[in-house]
């Protein structure tokens, strides 16, 4: 039974920085995936970044309405995985998600439907 639980989120102004973390329980770090995702109100969830490890590499992918300014990230010892945020935009205001899944292939990364854990989510409020 995997449990995925985020924290991090708060209001900033934009062009700050945020780390939000997910804390995971019940999966394991050094296979799979693992992915942020938003959902702003009245938008689809959307995915932000996603991270697979299997085979002794890690890849790393980003919608491109992040990239160069998100950073994901995870540190297998703490069971922990975690999404940089700086230069935030108002645009990036969401609910923020990290989900978990331990199938051995990158296919839909940063699809809702490739996962099957979630989390609760945590805000992220910027303000212009």
């Amino acid at each position: 039974w995997v449990q995925l639980v985020e924290s991090g989120g708060g209001s900033v102004q934009a062009g700050g920085s945020l780390r939000l973390s997910c804390a995971a329980s019940g999966y394991t770090f050094t296979s799979g995936c693992m992915g942020w995702f938003r959902q702003a109100p009245g938008k689809e969830r959307e995915g932000v970044a996603g991270i697979y490890t299997g085979s002794g590499r890690t890849f790393y992918y980003y919608a491109d309405s992040v990239k160069g300014r998100f950073t994901i990230s995870q540190d297998n010892a703490k069971n922990t995985l975690y999404l940089q945020m700086n230069s935030l935009k108002p645009e990036d205001t969401a609910m923020y998600y990290c989900a978990a899944d331990d199938r051995s292939s990158t296919a839909g990364i940063l699809r809702t439907s490739r996962y099957k854990d979630w989390g609760q989510g945590t805000q992220v409020t910027v303000s212009s």
